[in-house]
């Protein structure tokens, strides 16, 4: 059995954390852009009978949902 596995964690925490480990054992300038590059942003977009909506616009069926 793997060592991450026997810890309790899946192989992508594991992945993670190793990537953190490095991120954080690199020199200034370098350390710089990798921290940049392990960012991660997600962006929603709603389809409506086979087009997409204009960005931040939601479904009214959601809309509805919520109130």
């Amino acid at each position: 059995m793997s060592t991450w596995r026997s810890a309790g964690l899946n192989y992508v925490n594991y992945s993670n954390i190793a990537a953190q480990v490095l991120r954080r054992s690199l020199k200034a300038d370098q350390k710089e852009i990798a921290m940049r590059r392990g960012k991660s942003t997600i962006r929603y977009f709603y389809w409506v009978q086979g087009s997409m909506l204009p960005e931040g616009e939601k479904p009214k069926q959601l809309e509805k949902e919520k109130a």
